[in-house]
């Protein structure tokens, strides 16, 4: 850097920095321990929250569930593509209403860190950049290149300037505390070399220059320039430090999941895992973590990227995917957000003091006296648990795990401390800590959720098929060779023909011989079939880390001419790597005829015609208000004959409460699919493939641990959103590319209907610091039993319930001799008709003491049932 360039850094420095040591002039700011909102230090909890990736009538309900689960923010990228779906038009309406979403989080109380990026990656479609962009002259991606630049800063200064019209910006009074400029860049800078390290510079001086009053992060950029914090992504961020001694240390992307691809597994995160990953960060000196995701949602649409990212993108988060609250990752990571708390201030006011305790263990201890005490107990061996001893006391630690300590003598909390996952079954720990953890005494409430039928049909199935002999002659273009697919496309559809036709000698030995001839076809991705003579030949397809493949099969072909199709589909463009705007997608040959009496003709080099999408979406049958009508074909679903390249349509009534909804589409095989016009997404059934072995919180986390779904379809159940719905006559539309049965789609709702949970007498127990005693902390009296069923449901019925020692886990109690028999009358009085309720543990509730001089436990199955008006 020359010494003008770094004289003018200093000086962007100092502009930003000098009014924020007068906290009257700049409301968030930072120092080397956090950033500082109105002046105070915060230790901040994020989660990301993609607003399109589900539907404004859910945003509340997300946004509010995630403050009760103890976040103080919410994250979100800004979708560049859906905002300017063509140059200079832009739009945020209906699911792409940011400013909507962000209202709705300042309303709740809550920050946002707002990521414009504008690159996102997020597994979306040409990560969130337009496709348009790619065609502008010139351009090139991420790189010292003024085209993109200018591009680039256009939209950036567009979405600053909406935030700043509807004053959204912290120093405006909004919620906005943080923004981000570009996304994981560093591997690419390094890739670029100078012209890589000049467009992060000028991207970072760009964003600052825009004067939003927050601070700038840049996420995985170890070279982010002053005032830009670097940040970190990924499973674990403990030995992460910024680049800067007076910056703060920020996690980013704390990943609670993983992504999914067609033909993979689903990816889970032990929460126990998640959760030591969090504690060492906290512990280390970190201030801010945000989970990505904590909502993962679904990429309605053609909006997933990849490709072959699936359409739901559930991401094991706190949240699922139809906004329902999955445990134990939600009750376990509240109940670390309520620990760490009550460390805050001691975090925030003093440096560790790190002490070994053994060759695994080891203490953090952060004391002050503004600040208190507060201590982190850390056991890094992934195979045995260890005894160490703190302050002249004894203290059990699992393995893998961290205790939290608020005062430096009671446990709070400790990491490991979460039932396993069996069965579907999955736990949530309410967390009752006394001062040893070999005296815990914990209560549990798992749930499961199900799919359940619902009382709506399908009903009036018309079909409509894609003649593709009908169309000869009705093509884009024609030319010599083979054209890239997206250059034609432009990312209209998924759906490119390839058409050209061969001409057979009647003398050709295989006529005689019944052999057929063999045609390869190599494709850049990403599915590909095959037609001769119209009729499906066979089908292939690439993967996420090997799109390019190649067709082989025996094709049926005659004497004289015979037409070859090749339908090229795309599932979802890419959204990473260097230049990806350059990557090739579609047929690009060679395409090869072998078995012939003169050997092998190669065709790439014939005249190819182009088509551009199906007849049925020129046509919009996916639309309700589409006026082809004369064009469907009524039938009886359960005689008709499945064919490839066939829309199917039929109508149905909404069902009845208020679950979320899905379509079971396990019977199909490969397509889209449309309710009222809104599209579901693409939808494939094909077998997850991976390695669906025992999974382990011990140890360091990697996605080849825990893999699940092995064997069955990756995705079977399609998120349908209840606000897409009219009360009657709602219009769903299939576009089916194999042979599947729609006689088999059914409409689910799912919901939770089990609930257990199970815990331990024990002695007074510590909650919370008593802001009357000099931050000691305050006990509870007596351990209570906690059940809370779904919004909308209530408990309808008593199953199982035991003080005393039952055995057994959840779905499978079993009273033992030591048992009140007035165990089920409690908690029927207490609980059956009430949405939640809670019950304490103790002899005088029970009526008696079954067996005096016995640690007795109260262990409960119950049932959740809708309510019913």
């Amino acid at each position: 850097m020359g010494a003008r360039s770094a004289f003018n850094w200093f000086l962007l420095y100092m502009v930003f920095l000098s009014p924020c040591l007068q906290l009257t002039q700049c409301n968030v700011t930072y120092d080397r321990e956090a950033l500082l909102v109105n002046g105070q230090r915060r230790i901040l909890f994020s989660g990301s929250i993609h607003y399109p990736r589900s539907t404004p009538e859910m945003w509340e309900d997300l946004i509010q569930k995630a403050k009760d689960g103890g976040l103080d923010v919410i994250d979100t990228y800004v979708f560049w593509n859906l905002h300017e779906p063509s140059p200079g038009n832009y739009t945020f309406e209906e699911r792409y209403d940011l400013v909507r979403f962000i209202k709705l989080v300042q309303t709740a109380g809550l920050y946002v860190h707002l990521r414009i990026g504008p690159y996102i990656c997020a597994e979306w479609n040409f990560g969130g950049f337009p496709v348009w962009l790619k065609y502008v002259p010139g351009i090139s991606f991420r790189t010292n290149n003024e085209p993109f630049k200018a591009a680039m800063q256009t939209f950036t200064q567009k979405i600053v300037q909406l935030m700043k019209d509807e004053e959204l910006f912290e120093f405006q009074g909004g919620p906005i505390i943080l923004s981000q400029i570009e996304n994981e860049y560093e591997h690419l800078s390094k890739a670029f070399g100078e012209a890589g390290h000049a467009y992060m510079t000028w991207a970072a001086e760009m964003a600052v220059g825009m004067d939003t009053g927050v601070p700038w992060v840049m996420c995985k950029e170890d070279d982010a320039p002053d005032p830009v914090i670097n940040t970190c992504n990924g499973f674990y961020c403990d030995n992460f430090s910024p680049n800067k001694p007076y910056k703060p240390t920020i996690w980013t992307e704390a990943w609670t999941g993983w992504f999914t691809q067609f033909g993979g597994p689903n990816y889970k995160r032990p929460v126990e895992d998640l959760a030591f990953a969090v504690a060492r960060f906290v512990q280390n000196g970190g201030s801010f973590i945000n989970y990505y995701m904590y909502h993962g949602g679904t990429n309605f649409g053609r909006t997933a990227g990849g490709p072959f990212i699936i359409t739901s993108y559930d991401y094991d988060a706190p949240i699922d995917e139809y906004g329902l609250i999955r445990q134990p990752k939600y009750g376990h990571l509240m109940e670390l957000h309520k620990a760490v708390k009550l460390c805050e201030k001691a975090l925030l006011n003093a440096d560790p003091t790190v002490t070994s305790l053994g060759r695994y263990q080891q203490s953090h201890v952060f004391s002050s006296k503004p600040g208190g005490c507060a201590a982190f107990l850390s056991n890094y061996n992934a195979n045995s648990a260890a005894t160490v001893t703190f302050n002249d006391r004894n203290y059990e630690l699992p393995a893998w795990s961290i205790s939290v300590l608020p005062d430096c003598e009671n446990v709070v909390f400790n990491t490991a401390k979460v039932n396993e996952i069996n069965n579907g079954l999955s736990a949530m720990l309410i967390y009752y800590f006394p001062q040893n953890l070999s005296d815990i005494k914990v209560g549990v409430q798992t749930s499961q959720k199900q799919f359940f039928p619902t009382n709506s049909e399908l009903w009036s199935w018309e079909t409509f098929s894609e003649d593709i002999a009908s169309w000869t002659g009705d093509t884009t273009l024609t030319v010599i060779g083979f054209l890239d697919q997206l250059n034609i496309t432009r990312d209209s559809s998924d759906y490119l023909w390839y058409t050209t036709s061969v001409d057979i000698s009647p003398s050709e030995s295989f006529l005689r011989r019944g052999k057929h001839p063999i045609l390869t076809v190599q494709s850049a991705g990403n599915a590909m079939h095959v037609f001769i003579n119209d009729q499906l030949s066979g089908s292939t397809y690439g993967t996420l880390q090997d799109q390019r493949f190649t067709f082989t099969g025996d094709v049926n072909m005659h004497a004289g001419v015979n037409k070859i199709s090749l339908l090229s589909v795309a599932v979802g463009l890419p959204n990473n790597g260097p230049h990806f705007e350059t990557w090739s997608l579609g047929v690009l040959g060679p395409v090869v005829l072998q078995g012939l009496d003169q050997g092998s003709r190669d065709l790439s080099g014939q005249t190819w015609s182009y088509k551009v999408g199906l007849k049925g979406e020129s046509m919009n049958l996916s639309s309700p208000t589409s006026t082809s009508a004369m064009n469907w074909t009524r039938v009886f679903i359960g005689t008709q004959n499945q064919q490839p390249l066939t829309w199917y349509k039929a109508n149905f009534d909404t069902p009845e409460g208020d679950e979320p909804l899905a379509l079971d589409m396990g019977s199909m095989g490969k397509g889209q699919v449309w309710i009222n016009g809104e599209s579901i997404g693409r939808y494939w059934t094909i077998h997850a493939n991976g390695n669906c072995s025992a999974c382990s919180y011990f140890g360091t986390f990697r996605i080849n641990k825990c893999q699940f779904g092995c064997l069955q379809p990756t995705q079977q159940w399609y998120h349908v959103p209840r606000s897409w719905l009219k009360p009657s006559q709602n219009l769903l539309v299939v576009f089916e590319e194999l042979a599947g049965d729609v006689s088999k789609i059914d409409l689910v709702k799912t919901s939770v209907r089990t609930i257990c949970a199970e815990i331990s007498e024990s002695h007074p127990l510590v909650r919370e610091l008593d802001t009357k005693s000099q931050g000691k902390l305050k006990e509870q009296k007596k351990p209570k039993l906690s059940l809370e069923c779904t919004n909308g449901h209530s408990i309808s019925a008593i199953k199982f319930s035991s003080f005393g020692t039952p055995s057994g886990s959840c779905g499978n109690y079993k009273h033992c001799t030591c048992h009140a028999p007035n165990s089920t009358p409690v908690l029927n009085k207490r609980c059956v008709g009430k949405q939640k309720c809670s019950v304490t543990v103790s002899n005088a509730n029970f009526g008696m003491d079954p067996c005096p001089g016995t640690v007795k436990k109260l262990s409960v199955e119950a049932i959740c049932a809708p309510i019913t008006t």
